[in-house]
C-alpha cells in the first residue's frame, strides 16, 4: 500500500482550532474573533498590547510636557495677600518731632500679571515641540513594528507545530498498522517476536513524541497570548484557512537597503535635531530676558483691628523687567562646548547605527538565502524519503525487505517531514527579519 504525504505538507487548513484555558470568558468578548487569522491577531495586538498602550501613554505625557513648556508664553497671573500687626510701631524723628511710621495693623492684597516677551527658554520650547512630538510618534511606530514581527513569527510557529502534530499522528497510524501486521505475523509463526516488539517500541516513542509536541504547542499558545497581552486564562482559537506557508516564502532579494526607512535611524535623526536646538539655546543665553508686568494692590491700615478693612489705599503700577546676563564665570561658553560635543557624539552614533543596520541586513539576507537552500534540499529529501518508504513498504509486504529496513525508512521519512517544516519556518522567520531590516514592515492593518 502506497502513502502520499504531499497533501499533509500543503499547509492548507480548512479549520484548525486549538483551545487552551478553561475560563468561560472568551477572547471574542475582548474583540478577537473565534478562529482568528493572522491579520486579526495583528489588529488585536495593535489595539491591546500593553507595550503599545504604554507607548500611547508616553505619547500623551509628551504632549502634556510640550503644553507645559509652551505655557510660559501666556500671562502669568498671581495674587499675594498679607496681614501683619506691629507690636511696636516704628517711630522716626523728623524735624525734631517724633512721628509714628505706620499703624498697628496692616493688610494687603496684590494682583500681578507677568508677560514674557524675550525668553531663550521659550524660544527653545517652541522650536523643539515638533521634534519631541515626532520622537514620541516614532517610539510608537517602533513598538508597532516589533509587535507585527513577533506576532507573525509566533503565528507561523504555531502553524508549524500544528502540522508537526499532524505528521506525528500520521506516523502513529502507520506504526499501529505495522504493529498489528508484525504481531499477526508473529502469532502465525512467520517471524519471531522481535519485529512486533520493535514496532511496539516505535509506537510508544511516537506516542511520547506526540505528547511532547502537544505540550510545546500549549506553551506556544500561551506565548502568543502574552504577545497579545491577553489574560492567560482566556481561550483563543486560531484559523489557518488558506495559510499556505510555501506561497509566503518568496522575497525580492534585489531590493536595496535604504537606511533612512528604518525607524531607529529616524529616531536618531530627531535626537540630532533636538541636540542642535539645545546648542542654539545655549547661544541664545547671551540674549537679555525681557518681560512686562502690571499689578494692582489693595492696602489696608488701621490702629484698630476691627476697623482694619474700613479704609483702602489702593496702588497700581505697570512696567518692564530687563535682565542682561553679563558674566557667569564662563558657564555659557562651557555649556555651548558641551552641547557641541554631544552633537559630535550623535554623529558618531549615526555612523555606528548605519553600520549596524547594514550588518543586520546582511545577516538577515545570508540567513534567508541559506534557509532557502536548506528548504529546497529538505523538500527534495522529503520527496525521496516518501518514495523510498513506499518502495520498501511494498517489498516488506512481499517479504523481500526486513522490518528493520522498513523502520529505518519510516524514521527517515518522518525526520525529513519534520525537518522540512522546521526549515520552512526558518525561511519565513528570516524573511520577516529582512523586512524589518529594510524598514518595510507594514504596521497599518
Amino acid at each position: 500500500m502506497n502513502f502520499n504525504f504531499k497533501p499533509l505538507i500543503a499547509f492548507v487548513f480548512l479549520a484548525v482550532a486549538t483551545t487552551t484555558g478553561v475560563h468561560s470568558q472568551t477572547a471574542q468578548q475582548n474583540g478577537l474573533n473565534s478562529n482568528a487569522s493572522l491579520d486579526e491577531l495583528i489588529d488585536y495586538a495593535l489595539r491591546n498590547k500593553i507595550e503599545l498602550k504604554q507607548a500611547g501613554i508616553d505619547q500623551e505625557i509628551g504632549e502634556r510636557e510640550i503644553a507645559s513648556a509652551l505655557s510660559g508664553w501666556f500671562p502669568q497671573i498671581s495674587a499675594t495677600g498679607s496681614l501683619s500687626h506691629n507690636i511696636i510701631v516704628p517711630i522716626a524723628n523728623i524735624g525734631g518731632q517724633n512721628i509714628r511710621m505706620g499703624q498697628a495693623n496692616n493688610s494687603a492684597l496684590t494682583f500681578q500679571a507677568d508677560q514674557a516677551i524675550l525668553s531663550p527658554e521659550l524660544f527653545q520650547a517652541s522650536k523643539a515641540a515638533r521634534y519631541v512630538r515626532q520622537q514620541n510618534n516614532l517610539n510608537v511606530e517602533d513598538t508597532k513594528i516589533n509587535t507585527v514581527v513577533d506576532i507573525s513569527k509566533a503565528y507561523y510557529d504555531i502553524l508549524t507545530s500544528e502540522e508537526q502534530i499532524n505528521i506525528i499522528d500520521e506516523n502513529i497510524l502507520r506504526l499501529q498498522r505495522q504493529y498489528s501486521e508484525a504481531k499477526a505475523r508473529y502469532e502465525t509463526g512467520l517471524v519471531d517476536k522481535t519485529d512486533f516488539k520493535r514496532a511496539q517500541i516505535s509506537l510508544n516513542n511516537a506516542n511520547a513524541e506526540l505528547k511532547s509536541a502537544k505540550e510545546m504547542r500549549k506553551y506556544k499558545y500561551d506565548y502568543i497570548k502574552l504577545l497579545l497581552s491577553m489574560p492567560q486564562d482566556e481561550q483563543i482559537t486560531l484559523s489557518f484557512t488558506n495559510q499556505n506557508m510555501e506561497s509566503n516564502i518568496l522575497l525580492d532579494t534585489t531590493e536595496l537597503l535604504q537606511v533612512a526607512k528604518r525607524v531607529e535611524f529616524q529616531q536618531l535623526q530627531t535626537l540630532q535635531e533636538i541636540q542642535r536646538l539645545n546648542t542654539q539655546y545655549q547661544k541664545w543665553n547671551y540674549l537679555p530676558r525681557l518681560s512686562a508686568y502690571g499689578n494692582y494692590g489693595l492696602n489696608y491700615r488701621n490702629d484698630g483691628f476691627t476697623n482694619l478693612y474700613s479704609n483702602n489705599f489702593p496702588a497700581s503700577t505697570i512696567g518692564l523687567n530687563l535682565t542682561i546676563p553679563i558674566f557667569q564665570g564662563t558657564k555659557r561658553v562651557q555649556e555651548i562646548k558641551k552641547s557641541q560635543l554631544q552633537e559630535e557624539r550623535l554623529k558618531l552614533d549615526m555612523e555606528n547605527l548605519e553600520n549596524q543596520i547594514s550588518t543586520e541586513y546582511s545577516a538577515a539576507m545570508a540567513s534567508y538565502r541559506a534557509n532557502m537552500n536548506e528548504w529546497r534540499n529538505a523538500r527534495e529529501n522529503m520527496d525521496l524519503s516518501e518514495e523510498v518508504y513506499n518502495t520498501i513498504k511494498l517489498q516488506y509486504d512481499a517479504g523481500v525487505k526486513t522490518y528493520l529496513e522498513l523502520m529505518t525508512a519510516e524514521t527517515d521519512l518522518k525526520t525529513a517531514q519534520l525537518n522540512y517544516l522546521n526549515v520552512l519556518y526558518a525561511v519565513l522567520s528570516s524573511k520577516l527579519d529582512i523586512q524589518k531590516a529594510l524598514g518595510t514592515v507594514n504596521t497599518i492593518n
